[in-house]
């Protein structure tokens, strides 16, 4: 599977992984690689969340069975940890957990907050294809 989730959590040297734990690999976020993923024009998810946050946690399993979906191969999914990535929040205007926002290279083309509906997820992040 090529869908990659670049952490942006509570360590500055949050692992990168592609796809499922059997093919992961280790990296540290910069903004960079944020910044390449937009240039390339890659389809992309913010997920700011927090470990203590149950809509957080009932928004993991729909993500989960969307990037393992062959139309979603490309999305690059990025995990934004509330509590700790203050400055990430604030560089994509973010005031709450459980924010999902979508961009289609450069351009961001949604943002919701709180939703757990699995159909109103997918239909957010279809927003980055």
């Amino acid at each position: 599977m090529t869908t990659r989730r670049l952490l942006l959590g509570a360590l500055a040297a949050a692992p990168l992984l592609f796809g499922t734990a059997a093919n992961a690999a280790e990296a540290v976020f910069s903004p960079e690689a944020f910044e390449a993923a937009q240039k390339a024009g890659k389809p992309i998810l913010v997920h700011v969340t927090a470990p203590w946050c149950t809509v957080c946690a009932a928004q993991k399993p729909i993500l989960a069975k969307l990037e393992a979906q062959p139309r979603f191969k490309d999305l690059q999914v990025f995990d934004v940890d509330f509590d700790s990535r203050k400055d990430v929040l604030k560089r994509f205007g973010v005031t709450r957990q459980s924010t999902l926002i979508t961009f289609k290279g450069e351009k961001e083309t949604g943002r919701s907050v709180g939703d757990t509906q699995p159909e109103w997820i997918e239909g957010a992040v279809e927003k980055a294809l």
